[in-house]
């Protein structure tokens, strides 16, 4: 395990000494999470940009898309616990 050393504004330290007390933990272990959940945040949207875009090459590709109306009808069915198939992709156009 590495160290690196973060230098904070004193009303920041401030700020992330009261929160890791009231979460009973060390600021070490409260800045550590911290970082972890922001690191995970950030590679978690950067997939998601990146399977939107190849979703969206695939769409201009085939000219294949999901209606959004099925989809969400889908989704309604499945929250009410229905198990039908997903919908099917249409054609449309630019």
């Amino acid at each position: 395990m590495s160290t690196t050393s973060l230098k904070l504004p004193d009303e920041l330290k401030a700020r992330v000494s009261a929160s890791a007390e009231r979460r009973g933990v060390s600021m070490h272990a409260f800045m550590v999470d911290a970082i972890k959940t922001a690191t995970e945040s950030s590679e978690m949207r950067a997939s998601f940009l990146a399977e939107a875009d190849a979703s969206h090459m695939q769409a201009r590709r085939t000219g294949l898309a999901y209606d959004a109306e099925d989809v969400h009808a889908w989704l309604r069915d499945r929250m009410a616990g229905k198990q039908l198939p997903p919908p099917k992709p249409r054609p449309w156009r630019d």
